[in-house]
């Protein structure tokens, strides 16, 4: 499983490319690696309307990672179901670890 390339470290975090399917009939996140787009893949409950599945999405990665929601944010596609999220503050290595976990 390549779902390394699908996170890169930035200046100031690191960024998750991610593939989303809203109103899914539950939440998984990470539920899988897409090979071809290289975009881990998420399930959300919530409806892809009014940011609703993206407040789902951030509120997992935050569960998930430890961090507080605040520091995760949807820098492109938040209208879209792919999606790249940065993560402030995090290392690339903490971020691959606890997302392998979770796709075991």
């Amino acid at each position: 499983m390549a779902f390394q390339d699908a996170v890169r470290a930035s200046s100031d975090g690191v960024l998750i490319d991610f593939e989303v399917s809203p109103g899914a009939k539950e939440t998984r996140v990470p539920s899988g690696y897409n090979e071809w787009r290289r975009r881990i893949e998420a399930r959300l409950k919530a409806p892809p309307e009014r940011g609703r599945a993206n407040e789902e999405l951030i509120g997992e990665l935050s569960a998930l990672l430890g961090i507080p929601e605040s520091r995760i944010e949807i820098t492109s596609g938040a209208r879209d179901s792919r999606k790249s999220v940065k993560v402030l503050g995090a290392s690339r290595e903490e971020v691959l670890r606890r997302l392998g976990g979770a796709l075991q």
